[in-house]
C-alpha cells in the first residue's frame, strides 16, 4: 500500500494527500460481485460492479471458428497468461512441459504466445493476440489455462468455462485458491509443473462434469442481475454529480481518527475504571483482613 501511495503521489504531485481523498470520497465502485467472491456487508456508497467488462460473445473469425469447430467432440483448450506475462519469457523447462503435454492430448490447443515457438504439434494454434471472451464463450472450448488474473477469472466464470490456473504474482495465487476451493477447476504451482501433471489436471477438468456444472451455476448467478454493472456504475456516478458530491453517502466513521475508530479511548477508560476498582477492592480487603488479624491477635494475648 505504501508503494502505491508513493507512485500515485509521484505521478500526481498536486493531488491532496490520499488519506484526505479517502475521507472525502462519496462513492466506491467495487470490482466484485457476491456470486463470485466472499459475501461482505457493504455501505450504500459501496457499489459492486464486478465483471463490468464482460460481454456477450461476438462471432469469431471464420478460420478460427472453423478450427475450433473442427476439433469435434474432444474440444479445444485455450491457453493465455494475460497481457503482462509474455509467453516468450516462460522458462524453457516449463515451455517444453506444455509442448509435450499438448502433443499427447487429443484436444486442440489455442495458445496465446508472443514470439516464435518451435516444436509445437499440429493440434496447437499459436497467436500473439486472441479474442479471449469470444473464445471462452464457444461451446467447444473445454478449459481455460490461465494465470489467474481477476479479469480473466471473471470472464471465464461469465462464459462458464472451467479453469486450470497457474498463478504468477499479485492477487493470482489467491484467485487460484478460490478456483480450487469453489470447484471451478484446478490450480498448479509452476515448480511442480510436468507434462504428466498438466495432462492429468486437464483430463480431470474436461472429463469430470462437476467442474462445468459448477462454473455454469456460478455464471447463471452472475448474469442474473436486475441491472447491469455498467448501468449501476453510470447511475451512481451521475447520482453523485446530481447531488453535488452526495455528502449523504459519506460514512461518518471516515472522519474519526484511528483511536476513535478502534474505540481505544473507550477501552482505555474501561481499563482505567477496572484498575481503580481493583485498587479499591485491594484496599478494602486489606482493611478487612487487617481488622480481623488485629482482633485475633488481641484475643490470643488475652
Amino acid at each position: 500500500m505504501a508503494v502505491v501511495i508513493l507512485i500515485i503521489s509521484a505521478q500526481f504531485p498536486d493531488l491532496p494527500p490520499l488519506l484526505e481523498i479517502e475521507r472525502n470520497q462519496s462513492l466506491s465502485l467495487l470490482n466484485t460481485h457476491f456470486s463470485i467472491s466472499t459475501m461482505v456487508p457493504l455501505l450504500p456508497s459501496q457499489v459492486e460492479v464486478g465483471a463490468m467488462h464482460c460481454r456477450p460473445a461476438k462471432p469469431l473469425p471464420e478460420d478460427m471458428e472453423s478450427w475450433i469447430a473442427g476439433a469435434g467432440t474432444e474440444g479445444v483448450i485455450y491457453f493465455s497468461l494475460g497481457t503482462v506475462v509474455r509467453g516468450e519469457t516462460m522458462p524453457p523447462e516449463y515451455r517444453q512441459a506444455f509442448l509435450e503435454a499438448f502433443r499427447r492430448l487429443p484436444q486442440r490447443v489455442l495458445w496465446k504466445y508472443e514470439g516464435e515457438l518451435e516444436g509445437a504439434s499440429d493440434n496447437v494454434m499459436i497467436s500473439s493476440w486472441l479474442p479471449q471472451q469470444d473464445i471462452l464463450a464457444h461451446n467447444n472450448v473445454k478449459v481455460f489455462i490461465s494465470h489467474g488474473g481477476l479479469l480473466s477469472l471473471q470472464e471465464s466464470i461469465f462464459h462458464a468455462t472451467p479453469l486450470l490456473v497457474l498463478p504468477v504474482f499479485g492477487d493470482q495465487p489467491r484467485n487460484a485458491m478460490y478456483v480450487e476451493s469453489s470447484g471451478l477447476g484446478h490450480m498448479m504451482e509452476w515448480e511442480e509443473l510436468t507434462a504428466d501433471r498438466i495432462i492429468d489436471a486437464l483430463t480431470d477438468i474436461i472429463t469430470n462434469s462437476r467442474y462445468k456444472e459448477t462454473v455454469s451455476a456460478m455464471s447463471a448467478s452472475l448474469r442474473d442481475q436486475l441491472t447491469t454493472p455498467q448501468e449501476r456504475a453510470v447511475f451512481w456516478t451521475e447520482y453523485v454529480i446530481r447531488h453535488r458530491g452526495a455528502p449523504q453517502l459519506r460514512f461518518p466513521a471516515t472522519q474519526l481518527s484511528w483511536v476513535e475508530f478502534l474505540l481505544l479511548d473507550v477501552v482505555g477508560l474501561l481499563l482505567l475504571a477496572l484498575l481503580m476498582l481493583l485498587l479499591l477492592l485491594r484496599r478494602l480487603l486489606g482493611a478487612v483482613f487487617g481488622s480481623v488479624f488485629r482482633g485475633y491477635m488481641k484475643k490470643k494475648r488475652e
